[in-house]
């Protein structure tokens, strides 16, 4: 079940995320995470490039979407991805994480990824300069896929532990896209008619997923509507009256997958709306998947990412609570939840990117590649908005005429 933000009711008598009281949960026993390496990892792969090289004829393969396996650009050859057997998508325990990191901080290893480094292509030599937590990309002077190696795996960086490739191609893409710019009715008829023009760029994008058992207990009041008849003759009129009555409960949720996205600087609001996400087709991480795509690596971290994920938990468990308390108006004071068993996952998930221009001005398009779910930016006729306020006015300047008149 995957959680996703709603705005909070206008009640004035409901309270907003920041005025409820959480219990702290309860101290839980530190283990290793399961599945890891002990050997210290690298942060950069020495000044070498992945890749992936042909069985027949030693060019670079990529990941092709359609057959779902690597193919060389050049004769077609067709190799499966390779994945170890017993590998598996498994939850992995946050507390222990957090606590692995802290022991590392304070041996002095750096956990962030360097601003810049440099890699070495291993095809034609020249040197690839990676920015941030950028870890794929291509080669600018041969073309061929590279990525940054071992980023991804670390011991010092959260690994990845699963990843969902690519479903949607790129000329899917297109044709979602060419659909969402019809669609949009109050955008000018140029646009419409010239569509959104640019370079399509696929790119991983993290995330984390969380998991908890939640234990919340609340006290507010349920208000019951009803209905009396006040004045007298012309003046006399129903007046809808809320008798209020005590309402407290407990009740347990489990929460899965609760999607936060790991990469600051992007649109939340486009980003959130790809969701939602099939994440059951994500597979245990594998490099080759990204073999000729962009990926970024994690820039929000855990703890931060935990915080984002708690704040979505928390407003369904206020929306959890209006409902246990019923009613035709309810009042909450108070809200206290514990949070048990809380787990994560660390993913990258494929987006189509698209930038246009329109009219000098920039614009960012966003296509959900296994989905094919499209979110952006786009530009509006003002003539039309008008012409539509007008409608709407004259409607009712229509309707209250009529009423006049009966």
């Amino acid at each position: 079940m995957e959680v996703t933000a709603h705005s909070m009711s206008e009640d004035s008598n409901f309270l907003s995320p920041d005025q409820v009281e959480y219990a702290e949960p309860p101290p839980i026993e530190m283990v290793e995470v399961l599945g890891r390496s002990d050997v210290a990892g690298q942060t950069t792969d020495e000044g070498k490039g992945r890749i992936f090289p042909c069985d027949g004829c030693g060019a670079d393969m990529v990941f092709h979407i359609g057959e779902q396996q690597l193919q060389c650009p050049y004769c077609g050859f067709l190799k499966e991805i390779e994945t170890d057997e017993t590998a598996e998508v498994r939850e992995q325990d946050y507390h222990a994480m957090l606590k692995r990191l802290k022991a590392l901080e304070e041996e002095g290893v750096d956990l962030q990824v360097p601003d810049q480094s440099e890699v070495r292509c291993n095809s034609c030599g020249g040197t690839v300069l990676f920015q941030g937590t950028l870890t794929s990309s291509e080669c600018p002077y041969c073309g061929s896929p590279i990525q940054r190696n071992k980023v991804h795996s670390a011991t010092q960086r959260i690994p990845v532990d699963a990843v969902l490739p690519f479903l949607i191609d790129r000329k899917s893409a297109a044709d979602r896209l060419k659909e969402w710019v019809q669609s949009r009715w109050f955008a000018p008829n140029e646009f419409r008619r010239r569509g959104a023009n640019g370079t399509f760029q696929g790119i991983y994008l993290p995330y984390w997923t969380f998991d908890s058992l939640t234990f919340t207990s609340y006290s507010g009041q349920r208000g019951e509507n009803y209905t009396v008849t006040v004045g007298t003759g012309k003046n006399q009129r129903t007046e809808t009256r809320t008798r209020w009555y005590p309402a407290s409960g407990s009740f347990q949720r489990f929460f899965d997958d609760v999607l936060v996205v790991a990469s600051a600087g992007l649109p939340d609001k486009y980003i959130l709306a790809l969701e939602p996400w099939p994440l059951s087709r994500c597979i245990p991480f594998t490099q080759q998947v990204l073999a000729g795509y962009l990926a970024r690596t994690y820039d929000v971290e855990l703890p931060d990412g935990f915080a984002e994920g708690r704040a979505r938990i928390d407003e369904a468990l206020l929306r959890d609570v209006r409902r246990r308390i019923g009613g035709d108006k309810q009042r909450v004071h108070s809200v206290k939840s514990r949070y048990d068993e809380v787990t994560y996952k660390h993913l990258l998930l494929p987006v189509w990117m698209l930038a246009y221009r329109y009219q000098e001005k920039s614009f960012q398009v966003f296509i959900n590649a296994a989905t094919g779910e499209v979110q952006g930016e786009r530009p509006y006729s003002v003539v039309k908005i008008v012409l539509a306020v007008m409608c709407v006015l004259a409607a009712i300047g229509g309707i209250a005429f009529l009423a006049s008149r009966s």
